[in-house]
């Protein structure tokens, strides 16, 4: 079983824990956190674990795969510092917060021969396959994703606070948390766009809080719409010359249904995942344990490629919009 690590004590890092204790892969080795009571009430579930709030003495210990959840801003630092301890690295989305950040991690995790992984659970759904399958056939002339979600730190925004999502100090906004599965999407689904922009309502803190964003392929465009500050119930659709493809998300999907130009359905089979993070996990895992092999070693890469494009559309867009992260002047 892979020895597993965690920096980061928040639902997300809970969630991935359960996901990989299903897998039967993973073992829960060591907790790091500033607050070692925080550390303490995450693994209370769980024995024989290790706690540590000194990052530095939490690196020495035996693990095989560390999952990194702590806010955005830090992701690159701790990253580094757990490479450079020969720890393959699992980071949740977005992984860093630029283009320049995401390929130093990369370039440095080559050199010291250990895996880095952005978290961006959507496309390893099994889902996310069958629905690329199933428009090899079809040519895509636009696509409409839109994933928005009241945002549990909304109420401390409105009560004035300035929570580290909504921080561009943190890295925080829209595009760099609900938008990342839009981008996610298009990228595996369409591949890499020639252009994009984003138009977005900007917090005083310098991120957004709603945007509308625009994926320019040439032949067809792709709109993209996330938010923090309520929720929306639409489905999305991709539009085809012989029908519309009718999701009811692309963050998890469970169902989906081709509407044909004539009126005829078509309704398509989606098993739905036992927990929204057990594919992710089972997926790095598979990857950890046959990464010698000439297959894995083309998927890994093809998750490297995926990742730099999301990053590299994701920062221009939000340049586009005006959005400068404290972490884009270092």
């Amino acid at each position: 079983m892979l020895k597993l690590g965690i920096i980061g004590t928040g639902w997300i890092s809970a969630s991935f824990v359960e996901a990989a204790q299903m897998t039967k892969k993973y073992h829960l080795e060591a907790v790091y956190s500033r607050h070692l009571e925080s550390a303490l009430s995450f693994s209370e579930d769980f024995s024989h674990v290790s706690l540590y709030e000194n990052l530095d003495e939490f690196l020495m210990h035996d693990m095989d795969m560390i999952y990194i959840a702590s806010p955005n801003a830090v992701h690159f630092e701790q990253a580094k510092k757990a490479i450079e301890a020969g720890h393959h690295i699992i980071v949740e989305k977005p992984a860093f917060s630029n283009p320049s950040e995401l390929n130093e991690i990369i370039s440095l995790a080559n050199e010291k021969k250990v895996l880095f992984f952005e978290a961006a659970r959507n496309i390893h759904e099994h889902a996310f396959e069958v629905i690329h399958e199933f428009l090899a056939d079809k040519k895509v002339i636009g696509a409409d994703f839109t994933y928005s979600k009241y945002s549990s730190k909304m109420p401390a925004l409105l009560r004035g606070e300035v929570p580290n999502k909504f921080n561009a100090k943190y890295s925080g906004g829209l595009l760099a948390d609900l938008g990342v599965y839009l981008l996610y999407a298009a990228v595996y689904w369409f591949g890499n766009p020639k252009s994009a922009t984003y138009d977005a309502v900007i917090l005083e803190s310098g991120v957004d809080l709603s945007g509308i964003g625009s994926l320019d392929y040439g032949t067809f465009k792709v709109a993209l719409k996330c938010a923090g500050n309520f929720n929306s119930y639409l489905p999305c659709e991709i539009y085809t010359t012989t029908g519309t493809l009718v999701l009811d998300s692309v963050n998890a999907i469970k169902s989906a249904k081709f509407i044909k130009n004539d009126g005829g359905v078509e309704t398509i089979k989606i098993i739905p995942a036992k927990h929204p993070l057990i594919d992710e996990a089972n997926h790095f895992a598979e990857i950890y344990e046959t990464r010698e092999t000439p297959s894995s070693c083309y998927l890994y890469k093809d998750l490297q490629d995926t990742a730099k494009d999301v990053a590299q559309i994701s920062y221009q867009m939000r340049r586009a919009a005006g959005i400068v992260f404290d972490a884009d002047q270092n």
